[in-house]
């Protein structure tokens, strides 16, 4: 490991305390691309290693929100009392980031595994001294739970006196930002076991399913309410109208013809980049007999 490295030792136990809006105003926000590059590093991280630890960057908004936006892996060893963290690689990322996106700061570290450990407070005394109140995101990628549990905590040391008895850890809400085709790979990920990645129309089909069921949810609350047995709810009210208005208003007819374009235009499209990687391939041949001869 290139040096300099940071090198802890001995820090007191962890104490991990579970999540309590009345504890802390802070919250986490997290892009769905953080947690996909946690877990590509942890399946692409040395053999002897563990776990993988690294570097959260985002921003904190006016109202505590830390909104964690990327992250980049750190070198580390660690043992049983010690762990040493690659300091000069943590930098040289840290500066080459900037110079893409200012504005991305230092908010906290990450680290594969289950709950907080020993070893996480020698890391988050380092972390500590680069940003004031970092937090700490975890995944579990060893499905400890049947799921890839992702939590956030912040830090805060007790002590009696001015002597330290260890560190307190409080989970601390966390929203995972997500479009919809990052919530496809991310219901693929909290799976523990996949066969195989779905294609284009297994994909559609999970999806289609997953509109009927919600469909099927919304026709169930709607009777529900029509026969009294529940009390209506105008904001549910409006988001139901404000769904069905977004429909546009299409014969089942129209909407046949309309999908079968499209799928004919998208076959188009596929023959014509076959026939383009077949004329280039073709070309490269004659190119390379060429400069032969």
């Amino acid at each position: 490991m290139a040096a300099p490295e940071a090198t802890a030792r001995g820090a007191g136990p962890a104490l991990l305390f579970p999540s309590s809006s009345s504890s802390s105003s802070t919250s986490a926000r997290a892009e769905a691309v953080v947690i996909f590059t946690i877990c590509d590093s942890f399946v692409r991280r040395p053999d002897q290693a563990e776990r993988v630890i690294g570097t959260l960057l985002g921003s904190s908004l006016p109202d505590g929100t830390v909104h964690v936006r990327n992250a980049y892996v750190v070198p580390h060893s660690e043992s049983a009392d010690q762990v040493a963290l690659d300091i000069e690689y943590h930098h040289n990322m840290y500066a080459s980031h900037q110079k893409v996106n200012p504005k991305e700061v230092i908010v906290g570290w990450f680290s594969t595994g289950f709950g907080v450990s020993g070893g996480s407070t020698l890391i988050h005394e380092f972390y500590s001294r680069e940003v004031t109140s970092p937090i700490h995101l975890t995944v579990d990628t060893g499905f400890t739970m049947g799921e890839a549990s992702i939590k956030a905590y912040v830090s805060s040391n007790l002590s009696l006196g001015d002597r330290h008895l260890a560190a307190q850890f409080q989970e601390i809400p966390l929203d995972l930002k997500m479009l919809d085709a990052e919530k496809v790979g991310f219901e693929m990920l909290k799976s523990t076991v996949v066969d195989k990645l779905p294609n284009d129309l297994e994909g559609m089909e999970s999806s289609m399913q997953k509109l009927y069921a919600l469909i099927d949810e919304i026709y169930k609350y709607s009777d529900d309410v029509v026969e009294g047995r529940v009390a209506a709810d105008n904001k549910i009210g409006r988001f139901i109208a404000d769904a069905v208005s977004s429909m546009p208003k299409l014969s089942p007819s129209s909407f046949d013809r309309l999908f079968n374009d499209r799928i004919q235009d998208n076959l188009a499209l596929v023959y014509l980049s076959s026939i383009t990687r077949t004329q280039i391939a073709v070309a490269e041949k004659l190119n390379t007999a060429a400069q032969v001869l």
